[in-house]
């Protein structure tokens, strides 16, 4: 045997060291929200302003780079799930069923808002000026709402990135191009590589979540604190407290009862994107991973997933348009003594399940609020009141309507028989990896 094969069977037969792994993208999350915390927590104590102005810089980069893809991701994502309702069976009664789940979830949200608001009372006994408060920039009302959604032009609903107008095109579109057939062909495979693009890219800014994670989480704890949550404890708290009752009980028990299923399993699947959705937000930036979660570890059929995720980014706030402006209508009506009645209650119930869409999957909720608060006649500068505190309200609020939209997809896909049981019930597919591209080809 010559030295160069002895050589080359002495490598072969030398073992490799394994490559280092970095920890799991929710680890990483994880991590990244107590390095935030602390870092945040030692530039209030200190006084770092440089330190807040960067956490600042770093959170508000990721936020933007989210909020880029939003309008191609919206548009794109809404054509394609309105598309691929041809080719699921039963496709009407899928969406029926679909909306009719997201409206049973959203008023049990709204019920127990309403409730834990009237058990803590959390207007009652705060002291704020309520004489310098004003009512913020954006309002909503339904003449603002129903007229908001049809855009007077197309290319500036792009523009200023108005995603309810953007919602609006894209079904028109999708059920435009569905009605074509065959011509429409070349369109729709056109959107969907331009829909698979705008996630690949927006994958990479996903990707970099643990970066924005420190830099989101250090900067509320450095800008807010307790000082400014304090007059506002018990609102702060219910919020918290409501949406993790829906969370963590509400959407538990709607899949073990109805829908047979783990809840457990619905988590161990779901976190990722519940944890990305809490940190960045926003539903829609969240969306490809709940999308991709819904698919690879929850076992929802790609062409159901198609539709429901994207429709429920866009409609689907339990968060948002259910629990927090139930309490924050009772919060407003109290600090400006005006005593609320059962018809008000059932205006709230109201409002919060047919006027969800008008969140849209944006940061924040202020719209929703002050549409509440208009149908209510309550002083919209009690919107004013709250916007301090809102990031770290919207965190929990966000976090919620994201693993909603992923539940009540999963509770559907499950009543319906479509659903893989093997992959729910099985080991989690690992985010750390690009999707296999033989699924890339399926979702052509």
């Amino acid at each position: 045997m010559s030295d160069s094969s002895s050589a080359a069977t002495a490598a072969s037969s030398t073992p490799r060291r394994p490559a280092r792994r970095l920890p799991s993208f929710g680890v990483q999350v994880l991590l990244a929200l107590v390095l935030g915390v602390a870092l945040g927590f030692v530039a209030r104590a200190g006084d770092l302003t440089w330190l807040t102005a960067t956490l600042d810089t770093v959170g508000s980069l990721f936020v933007q780079l989210l909020k880029l893809a939003v309008p191609p991701l919206v548009f794109t994502a809404v054509v394609a799930s309105i598309a691929q309702l041809a080719h699921v069976d039963n496709a009407a009664r899928l969406a029926g069923r679909t909306l009719l789940w997201f409206a049973i979830s959203g008023l049990i949200a709204v019920s127990i808002g309403l409730g834990l608001g009237l058990l803590t009372n959390p207007g009652q006994g705060v002291t704020l000026d309520t004489g310098s408060a004003q009512a913020p920039e954006k309002s909503g009302s339904w003449t603002d709402f129903l007229t908001g959604i049809v855009p007077e032009n197309p290319v500036a609903a792009f523009v200023e990135g108005n995603v309810l107008q953007i919602v609006f095109l894209g079904v028109v579109v999708g059920l435009a191009a569905m009605k074509l057939g065959e011509r429409a062909r070349p369109f729709l495979t056109l959107n969907t590589a331009a829909l698979d693009i705008t996630q690949k890219a927006l994958w990479w800014v996903i990707r970099l979540a643990p970066i924005g994670t420190l830099g989101l989480i250090g900067h509320a704890v450095a800008e807010y604190g307790w000082d400014l949550l304090g007059p506002l404890a018990t609102f702060t708290v219910d919020v918290y407290v409501g949406c993790a009752i829906v969370m963590f009980v509400v959407y538990p028990l709607l899949l073990s009862v109805f829908g047979r299923l783990n809840p457990r399993r619905f988590f161990a699947g779901a976190w990722p994107a519940i944890q990305l959705a809490f940190v960045s937000r926003s539903s829609v930036g969240t969306m490809p991973l709940t999308q991709r979660v819904a698919i690879e570890r929850l076992g929802v059929p790609r062409d159901y997933a198609s539709f429901a995720i994207p429709f429920g980014a866009t409609s689907k706030m339990d968060g948002c348009a259910a629990v927090y402006p139930a309490l924050a209508a009772i919060f407003v009506a109290q600090i400006f003594g005006v005593p609320l009645d059962v018809t008000d209650y059932v205006l709230i119930a109201f409002v919060s399940v047919v006027g969800s869409a008008a969140t849209a999957g944006l940061t924040g909720a202020i719209v929703m609020l002050t549409l509440t608060l208009s149908t209510l006649g309550l002083p919209l500068a009690g919107a004013g009141l709250l916007l301090a505190i809102d990031p770290i309200l919207d965190m929990m609020r966000t976090a919620t309507n994201v693993a909603g939209q992923a539940a009540m997809t999963t509770l559907v896909a499950a009543r319906e028989g479509i659903l893989d049981r093997d992959v729910y019930d099985g080991p989690n597919a690992s985010l750390d990896e690009e999707a296999p591209e033989r699924e890339l080809a399926a979702a052509r």
